[in-house]
């Protein structure tokens, strides 16, 4: 059993920056992908980020490249999203995710966080 928490959402205007934090708990996290996932209201999940635990591999959706970097503290168990240049557009819940991969760039993830949000006014 897992559980994640996320933490550090909060209201900025464009153009700052927020560092989100997701702290695990339950177990090690050999093996595991962790990633972040957003939602608008009106609007499905989107994917954001993900994070290979063990080797560091990271990816990004397109509408966050350049802007968005994601992180590791294996230490603390804790995963990081830090959110430069933020828009108005990346307004959502952020959702963080543990999970695995199940081959040929398909992950499954068995373990979510309840949500952080992030308000990004013009």
């Amino acid at each position: 059993q897992v559980q994640l928490v996320e933490s550090g959402g909060g209201l900025v205007q464009a153009g700052d920056s927020l560092r989100l934090s997701c702290a695990a708990s339950g177990r090690t996290y050999s093996n595991y992908v962790m990633a972040w996932f957003r939602q608008a209201p009106g609007k499905g999940r989107e994917f954001v980020s993900r994070l290979s635990w063990s080797g560091g591999n990271t990816n990004y959706a397109d509408s966050v490249k350049g802007r968005f970097t994601i992180s590791r503290d294996n230490g603390k168990n804790t995963v990081y999203l830090q959110m430069n240049s933020l828009k108005p557009e990346d307004t959502a819940v952020y959702v963080c995710a543990a999970g695995r991969s199940v081959g040929s760039s398909r992950y499954q993830y068995d373990y979510w966080g309840q949500g952080t949000q992030v308000t990004v006014s013009s």
